[in-house]
């Protein structure tokens, strides 16, 4: 925990504190910025006080009185309900403006953590609940020069196997390449699987091979038990996800399409040139942006995507948003590019890595292209290789 940081950040945003709270875990975002074990026991409630300046202030119950010694600050302890309340009102006395883990209307659930009774609690004290959704972004999805470094690492390897995957495809699928003649989309993800292996990656789940109207699915998953062909004639998307194998390491997540023996139809070139499109209008936005030092909310770049697709008359087939923050988990913690499933206005920061994959998904195929971004002041800039057409196997 960087307490100067955190207060130094609470002034700027004309806040009188940040107060943490847990029970039962909760809160895992309280845990990775107070750098508390994520598995430690933990039974009873617990509050953290980080004020805009002076000295932090903690309350733990007396049965885990030593749960945030790590910590500093002074200590408060309770047993009753009537002395967590006294407490809860004394640590506080001199803040109003609070943040916490709480978002209004729930509308960025991602950092919902507090339960609405607390909230419910501590209004009745006459404090004012802030969201902290911009402070944990600038707290757990602004990136060290190491965890940049670690995404480059992953970005060329990725990038390597997905082009020999191509190949492999075609080598599988060609008896007079030396292949089979026969595959499958589940052969292929442990083909992926073991090549990522090599490489010292590691993943969650997928990745994800689909064919033909599998790929209208956004989160297919093949299996050893459910999985399709993939034959001559079949339109493919793969979606491939790793980081290095090292604490702290940042994923890299792209999707690309392409079809197999044949050129596409003008139904798949259409739909695959309108979401190249889209997601190089959310690029064009972020870049822009990030040029003129112009502050960024994860809904415009959306917004600049949908745009696209709406125009092109695709708009209700485009169900998901346009992309994600990268962090340590292939989901991260800072602003989404989001304006359908939340209205995200948490700002797009320097030195935060996301995703660009707008996607459009008809009953017969689906088409989505996924890119990552980097930021620092004064820039931001795609991290990989660029699909510009559909591929041909």
């Amino acid at each position: 925990m960087n307490l100067d940081a955190i207060q130094a950040a609470l002034r700027d945003a004309s806040l009188d504190g940040w107060l943490f709270y847990d029970h039962h875990h909760r809160d895992p975002i309280a845990a990775a910025i107070l750098g508390l074990d994520p598995k430690a026991h933990i039974t009873r409630r617990w509050y953290y006080f980080i004020p805009a300046t002076g000295e932090p202030r903690k309350l733990v119950h007396r049965i885990e009185a030593g749960r945030l010694d790590s910590l500093p600050g002074a200590k408060g302890k309770y047993s009753s309900w009537q002395e967590l309340h006294a407490g809860i009102e004394a640590m506080l006395f001199d803040a109003t403006r609070i943040a916490m883990q709480y978002s209004p209307n729930n509308a960025i659930m991602y950092v919902s953590m507090v339960d609405a009774g607390t909230v419910e609690f501590l209004r009745g004290l006459g404090k004012q609940i802030v969201s902290s959704a911009d402070l944990v972004s600038q707290f757990e999805a602004v990136l060290t020069q190491d965890q940049i470094a670690s995404h480059s690492i992953a970005q060329v390897a990725i990038d390597c196997i997905l082009g020999e995957a191509w190949q492999e495809i075609g080598r599988r699928l060609r008896p007079h390449q030396g292949g089979t003649g026969s595959l499958t989309e589940f052969e292929l993800v442990q083909w992926f699987s073991e090549a990522m292996r090599r490489e010292n990656l590691v993943w969650e789940n997928g990745p994800n091979v689909s064919a033909n109207a599998n790929s209208s699915d956004s989160h297919y998953e093949p299996t050893a038990e459910k999985s399709s062909p993939i034959r001559e004639g079949d339109f493919i998307l793969i979606d491939i996800w790793g980081r290095v194998d090292q604490p702290g390491s940042i994923f890299y997540d792209i999707t690309w399409t392409g079809v197999v023996g044949r050129e596409p139809s003008e139904r798949e070139q259409l739909v695959f040139e309108t979401v190249r499109n889209a997601r190089d209008a959310a690029i064009a936005t972020v870049e822009a942006a990030f040029a003129d030092g112009r502050p960024i909310s994860g809904y415009e770049a959306d917004d600049a995507s949908r745009a696209v697709i709406k125009l092109a008359g695709f708009g209700e087939y485009f169900t998901h948003r346009t992309g994600h923050n990268i962090a340590n988990e292939i989901h991260g913690p800072g602003a989404h590019l989001d304006n359908l499933e939340t209205h995200d206005e948490r700002r797009i920061l320097p030195n935060t890595c996301f995703s660009v994959e707008p996607g459009i998904y008809l009953p017969e195929f689906g088409v989505r292209s996924e890119i990552d971004m980097l930021t620092a002041p004064g820039r931001a800039w795609v991290t990989g290789n660029v699909q510009k057409e559909l591929v041909r196997i």
